[in-house]
């Protein structure tokens, strides 16, 4: 799996990021999961077909000495279908602007 890790977290950190998260993002089935909805216009050429398969999303885990960014774009809506597909530079990018204000305003050193 492609992803991008937030390691060596302190407690305080991992706590302040968590609920960094639960503020900005919608929460997933589990604690600890979140998703990042990535906004229609930087939706794939596959994706922008398929909006029945929307929204189309990232998901974020919170572990204990780390978050974990998945860079799989997934359907909320269908588990296997082509609109399915690793980020493009475009959604990346998007994510590690997240990421990056993230870490700013929780003031993470790790």
């Amino acid at each position: 799996m492609r992803q991008i890790v937030i390691d060596e977290l302190s407690p305080m950190e991992r706590d302040n990021l968590d609920s960094y998260l639960k503020r900005s993002l919608k929460q997933g089935p589990m604690v600890g999961l979140y998703w990042i909805s990535l906004p229609p216009d930087l939706l794939s050429p596959a994706q922008h077909g398929h909006d029945r398969c929307g929204p189309f999303c990232l998901a974020v885990e919170v572990e204990n000495r780390s978050v974990r960014f998945e860079l799989l774009v997934r359907s909320q809506a269908n588990l296997h279908c082509s609109c399915i597909a690793y980020a493009t530079p475009v959604q990346r990018q998007f994510v590690l602007d997240f990421i990056d204000r993230m870490i700013t305003d929780e003031q993470i050193n790790a």
